[in-house]
């Protein structure tokens, strides 16, 4: 949706650039606010807590320096980000989710002996910091949960040995992940395991690294995994998105040192203009993400209470395959990704019985924040994106145009931003208020996002654990938010691989999700080769 409708949607007046910048003043001083926008929360139980939190957070502290100095605070201090803290609160919300994120490592060559695995993992966890830290906290959020060390650290209590029943294949090893991850991590130690799966078919065994998520985002837990390995953490595809490429002050970095003093007025000048910009691309993208979390998706079986249980799927396919659809239709590997699961949901809802509308599939889409100088902070930088999956499209390359088209035209508004903003700017509220908000927001029966797909770049080169090879990395994402299904996405040397957890009792057919996935992927590289297919659309960068 356009940004000036949006705003007229939700204040009820034309969107000019002037109206935004009134908007977000608005917001920073904490003014009185249009009565539309109070009738808009009237008008929508679920949205109406969101909507409130992000009026009263305000965005006064969107500054980079003053953002980039709480930063260095709380990590002097080793103070949770509020961020990082929401994913506690929102665990304890619903006594059904587990917030942890996993990463299964397929590992050639019989595993090697338990002692000597036990004795490397201890000296490698040593030098990660949050593996030898409990969280914590303080009674009534009175403040924010911090890291400190534990003095009764043993690595005993976070390694643990199991074997597969025979015949060790994908049923066995899903359905033992699934086992694993549906369990919560105890608060009371440092909140990670890592179990040693024996028994894979093949000559072949498993590590599975789980880590809850306020300690680390997608990014972070694949470098803290491949810490673990013999090469330690090592080039990675992350170096290759967006946010890695840019610098996480580059307002300030408008204002060099000049020798010559009529340059720094110019300079002054550029940076004003810079930070208007950012500020008025912010409000806008927090104004979008807004009207989608306001906007409830039609009845779906992808949406409602999950239970304890979960269940676990993989699908695979060759990085070059992925790559070579990108050539031909001149997309990214994020579109050819989001495209294949799209072709995929639009089958599993064919195949229940419903029919796959083109306001079905508003996807919670995570976006890499960290730059590439923070690869080695272990912590959680990420932002959303809420595109529209086009389910209703029957069509492959259809399909790609759209998912193209709807990625770039987000990227492009200012959603990444916005929803950055958002807990940038909560570090001003006490977190006693921001933390009951959460608790809030994620106790509401959310209707307006029905899936969330999450592409996680891991290592470019094969990595080894106590010198054998690892063949293949398996993402394990969490879900939550009434969300039934979650997909995780990760790049791994020469694989692409989607790691598929769902709800046990809903979403029985989590099997057929992964191979839809694979299926998808094939079709697409079919046309491109067949086609000779040369794209007009424009990369998504």
């Amino acid at each position: 949706m356009p940004s000036r409708d949006i705003i007229r949607q939700l204040t009820g007046q034309t969107g000019s650039p002037q109206l935004l910048i009134r908007f977000g003043v608005a917001l920073s001083n904490k003014r009185a606010l249009p009565a539309a926008w109070m009738s808009a929360v009237d008008r929508s139980s679920v949205g109406a807590p969101l909507v409130l939190l992000t009026l009263c957070l305000g965005f006064e502290d969107l500054r980079p320096c003053r953002h980039d100095q709480r930063r260095a605070h709380s990590h002097r201090m080793e103070h949770l980000t509020m961020l990082d803290a929401s994913f506690l609160q929102a665990e304890d919300s619903d006594p059904h989710v587990s917030l942890a994120v996993g990463g299964v490592s397929i590992v050639d060559g019989p595993p090697p002996d338990y002692g000597d695995l036990v004795s490397a993992f201890a000296d490698r966890a040593q030098a990660i910091p949050r593996c030898t830290q409990v969280l914590h906290t303080h009674p009534f959020d009175l403040g924010a949960p911090e890291w400190v060390d534990d003095p009764h650290f043993d690595i005993a209590h976070h390694l643990h040995r199991v074997a597969l029943p025979y015949p060790g294949d994908d049923a066995e090893l899903f359905g033992l992940i699934a086992s694993i991850m549906e369990q919560r991590l105890d608060r009371d130690r440092p909140l990670w395991e890592c179990w040693i799966i024996e028994g894979l078919t093949d000559n072949r065994w498993a590590l599975l690294m789980k880590i809850h998520h306020c300690i680390a985002d997608g990014i972070a837990t694949a470098q803290m995994l491949a810490k673990l390995s013999d090469g330690g953490a090592g080039e990675t595809f992350a170096s290759s998105i967006r946010a890695a490429k840019g610098s996480g002050d580059s307002i300030l970095g408008l204002l060099r040192p000049r020798l010559n003093p009529l340059n720094w007025m110019n300079d002054i000048w550029r940076a004003t203009l810079a930070a208007t910009s950012a500020a008025e691309h912010a409000v806008v993208g927090a104004a979008e993400l807004t009207a989608h979390v306001l906007t409830a998706a039609p009845e779906s079986s992808l949406n409602g209470p999950v239970t304890k249980m979960r269940r676990f799927s993989a699908a695979r396919v060759d990085l070059a395959v992925m790559k070579q659809v990108c050539r031909d239709f001149d997309v990214t590997l994020n579109d050819v990704a989001l495209a294949a699961i799209t072709s995929s949901y639009r089958t599993m809802l064919l195949d229940r019985g419903e029919t796959p509308g083109p306001q079905a599939l508003r996807t919670l889409v995570p976006v890499s924040m960290r730059s590439a100088e923070h690869f080695d902070v272990t912590d959680n930088r990420v932002s959303a994106m809420l595109p529209l999956l086009p389910v209703d499209e029957p069509d492959p390359v259809k399909q790609l145009e759209i998912v193209h088209r709807r990625l770039t035209e987000a990227k492009g508004s200012g959603q990444r931003e916005g929803g950055s903003a958002v807990f940038a700017a909560a570090g001003s509220v006490p977190f006693a208020f921001s933390a009951w908000a959460i608790r809030l927001l994620t106790r509401l029966p959310q209707k307006s996002v029905t899936a969330l797909a999450t592409n996680v770049p891991g290592p470019r080169g094969r990595q080894r654990v106590l010198g054998r090879d690892v063949l293949e990395i398996l993402p394990v994402p969490p879900i939550a938010l009434h969300l039934r299904t979650g997909i995780a996405m990760l790049s791994y040397a020469d694989r692409f691989s989607f790691g598929i957890t769902a709800d046990y009792d809903s979403a029985p057919d989590v099997d057929a999700l992964a191979r839809g996935i694979e299926d998808a992927v094939r079709r697409l590289a079919a046309v491109g080769i067949s086609q000779g297919h040369t794209s007009s659309m424009s990369p998504a960068g």
